[in-house]
């Protein structure tokens, strides 16, 4: 079982939080490229944040929120659980009834065709992070994100994450994520760039 010693200072989200960081995180991602290529709208992505946040984030990760301003969700390579046959049907409800037509499909490729490029080695994988349209560039994304390059980097953990939207690719690469590929989740997808951090 991998371990790491989580920053001290950064809030911990809690369980209760799950309707919060799934909030966040919806509002971030609302116009990124693939997210609305998936799931069409914005009610969609929010209750798909949620569930993800509370039925697999917060429960088998490492999520951190800055008040309602930014958040972040990761898990450790050995950590990552799937869903429960009850929780996958509510996941498919949520997309049926909320997204635009095909999101339930596409969601379903997607999820698929990520898990297939998703690396073997032991790493620690950020699933997001984000801040409210209100906070962007006043260095909250910093600020949640360091702190656990560097346990990462204290743990002998290398990081992996997929980038969405080209025009965070910079903020990634600041951070010492180097481009692993670029592929598509689905026919006529936007391009998702895989993204990997070696031990600093």
């Amino acid at each position: 079982m991998l371990q790491l010693d989580l920053p001290g200072g950064l809030p911990r989200a809690a369980p209760a939080d799950w309707r919060q960081l799934g909030d966040i995180t919806a509002e971030a991602f609302s116009e990124d490229p693939i997210n609305r290529w998936i799931f069409g709208t914005d009610a969609a992505m929010k209750a798909t944040f949620r569930q993800l946040a509370r039925d697999i984030y917060l429960p088998h990760g490492i999520c951190h929120m800055m008040g309602d301003d930014a958040a972040t969700m990761w898990s450790l390579s050995d950590a990552r659980q799937g869903m429960s046959g009850f929780q996958t049907l509510r996941l498919v409800w949520s997309l049926m009834s909320k997204g635009s037509k095909g999101a339930m499909k596409r969601a379903m490729g997607a999820g698929e065709i990520m898990a297939k490029h998703h690396p073997s080695d032991p790493h620690l994988y950020l699933f997001t992070i984000g801040t409210r349209k209100a906070a962007r560039g006043t260095g909250l994304g910093k600020a949640i994100l360091r702190p656990m390059l560097d346990a990462a980097d204290r743990a002998g953990l290398p990081c992996y994450l997929e980038n969405t939207n080209p025009a965070n690719s910079g903020f990634y690469m600041s951070h010492g994520f180097e481009r692993m590929e670029v592929f598509e989740v689905g026919e006529g997808s936007p391009p998702m760039e895989a993204m990997w951090r070696e031990v600093d």
